[in-house]
């Protein structure tokens, strides 16, 4: 890393890794960005085999720039390959900084290596593209195939950019012209600077004055306040001693339980679901619970010990979502279906993806004894058969298909 934080250089990657798999959301993005520009879907699978090969050298991130030597398997010279985003201008920035600067958690997410949702929001609401979108990614090589406007050196870059992503956000801020301590820097006068630097709403020379009704009605709703801060890890009730008709170990239980839920609502913006129903709520609860309280719990959820086992394993894995998953089979609109075919073909590190059964949301793989389900909220949970014919929850969610079924079959 350079003295002034504007150039970082990273080592290759070994080969042996999926080049599709992207662990984050804002990686999943700058992959889309790719996918989307590119019209060559062949060239973009033999770009995620170059990735995967490790093909790509050590990889030069600066603002506005990203660049490699990048070897086709063939040739002993590598070709000198590189990545243009357009750096964001000295008044975006600022802008930038003043939406991070206004929520303390944003910048506690970035040091932590998380980029918020909310965050990117903001940006694209304050005119800044922070992520990259269709066409933003602009590559080049000096390969015989780049007369073509596009090659498999590029696309291998950008699949690796992507996982440099995954770990450090703040390549994502450097691209866009910032090295973190700079931006560190920034945000840190902007906390800390006295109330009279703030930016005001009231114009100067006029304490107090106000605006007309219609104007004050037109402008979008202020931010709310920042909430209360998490209680900290390892929530627990308060000790309690035996009781009447029942152990204080299982009392114990439900109220560490009612004291986990309560600070997960607490970190999680309410969704005006309303309270679960009880043979939902049971196998919520039998999660990590054991004793007599397990016993009492799948007789209220209202299933055989083996099926209530299975809706356990589901809520592990996904959550409300994973037990809806496993319960109620839907038909997907068609549209959903055939971008999901699409995704599965080109996010695909073979040749080809094996061909699934479909019934409604459930694609089968009987040869693998795999099966994805298609999930309302828009992501694919793995099941594996086992060997009496029932299908088990398998791993957690993908918002990709080729990911889901990658994970499951050990690709």
């Amino acid at each position: 890393m350079s003295g002034d934080d504007r150039v970082r250089g990273f080592p290759a990657f070994p080969p042996g890794r999926r080049a599709r798999s992207s662990r984050s959301w804002w990686g999943d993005a700058w992959i889309r960005a790719l996918e989307d520009t590119s019209l060559d879907q062949t060239l973009l699978r033999r770009g995620r085999r170059s990735a995967s090969a490790g093909h790509v050298g050590s990889i030069t991130v600066s603002p506005g720039r990203i660049a490699a030597e990048v070897h086709d398997g063939v040739r002993d010279l590598p070709y000198r390959t590189r990545v243009f985003v357009e750096p964001m201008t000295d008044a975006q920035w600022s802008r930038f900084s003043d939406q991070v600067a206004a929520k303390a958690g944003h910048i506690a997410a970035l040091l932590d290596g998380e980029m918020p949702r909310d965050l990117a929001s903001a940006a694209d609401d304050a005119g800044i593209a922070l992520l990259p979108g269709l066409g933003d990614l602009q590559p080049e090589c000096d390969c015989p195939e780049w007369a073509a406007a596009a090659c498999r050196h590029a696309a291998a870059l950008c699949y690796q950019v992507a996982w440099l992503l995954d770990a450090d956000p703040f390549l994502l801020l450097l691209i866009r012209g910032r090295g973190a301590r700079e931006v560190l820097a920034e945000l840190r006068r902007r906390v800390h600077r006295p109330a009279a630097e703030a930016p005001s709403a009231v114009p100067a020379g006029r304490p107090g004055a106000g605006v007309p009704a219609v104007r004050a009605y037109a402008r979008p709703d202020p931010p709310l306040p920042a909430p209360p801060p998490p209680p900290e890890s390892g929530v627990s009730g308060p000790a309690l001693p035996d009781g009447p008709g029942i152990a204080a170990e299982v009392l114990r239980g439900l109220v560490d339980n009612a004291a986990v839920r309560a600070a997960a609502l607490l970190r999680a913006a309410p969704d005006g679901d309303g309270p679960l129903p009880e043979r939902v709520d049971a196998v919520r609860l039998a999660v990590g619970a054991g004793g007599p309280v397990l016993a009492r719990l799948r007789q209220a959820g209202a299933r055989t010990a083996r099926e209530f086992s299975r809706a356990v394993r589901a809520w592990e894995y996904g959550g409300h979502a994973g037990l809806s998953v496993l319960d109620e089979p839907w038909t997907p609109p068609p549209v959903r279906v055939a971008r999901a075919r699409a995704d599965l073909t080109a996010g695909w590190a073979g040749d080809d993806p094996p061909e699934p059964q479909v019934w409604r949301n459930r694609w089968t793989f009987p040869r693998h004894r795999a099966q994805l389900r298609y999930g309302r909220d828009g992501r694919w949970y793995p099941y594996r058969e086992r060997a009496d014919g029932d299908w088990w929850p398998a791993g957690v969610p993908r918002d990709d298909p080729a990911d889901a079924l990658a994970d499951l079959l050990g690709d």
